[in-house]
């Protein structure tokens, strides 16, 4: 069964209509894991800036976004994911990943071998290439 690593910016496409294009990509892949077809794996890491960035950029209530996680965490096909190995992490941050939160995303699929990262951020994309990891 395929694992999907999900980034910030997928679980944000995936509540949010900032881009229906991306929303279009991710919503499969929820659909699929509800129907136990694939995993999605979400590190905690991700649901603290999910957390930061529904409540500071789109100004949704706490209440709202608690009810959000709580739905998320008991889907089905849904795993959350909450080791690091931060000697990897480190190895790959500053380069090729410039993003620390990316470069936790990185060593988790480095951990996960065979996962693939759903993101939408082109530059992340390339350095997960230079790292021999796939990315959807």
């Amino acid at each position: 069964m395929k694992k999907y690593i999900l980034d910030t910016n997928a679980l944000i496409s995936f509540v949010t209509d900032r881009n229906l294009a991306q929303q279009a990509i991710v919503t499969p892949l929820f659909e699929a894991a509800s129907r136990l077809k694939c995993t999605l794996i979400c590190h905690q890491f991700v649901l603290t800036e999910f957390v930061f960035v529904m409540e500071k950029v789109y100004g949704t209530p706490k209440t709202t976004i608690s009810a959000m996680l709580k739905d998320l965490i008991a889907m089905p096909g849904v795993e959350l994911h909450q080791e690091t190995n931060f000697n990897v992490l480190l190895s790959f941050w500053t380069a090729p990943i410039a993003d620390f939160g990316d470069a936790l995303i990185a060593a988790t699929a480095k951990a996960l071998k065979g996962a693939i990262v759903v993101t939408f951020d082109e530059k992340f994309k390339s350095g997960l290439k230079t790292l021999g990891l796939e990315s959807l």
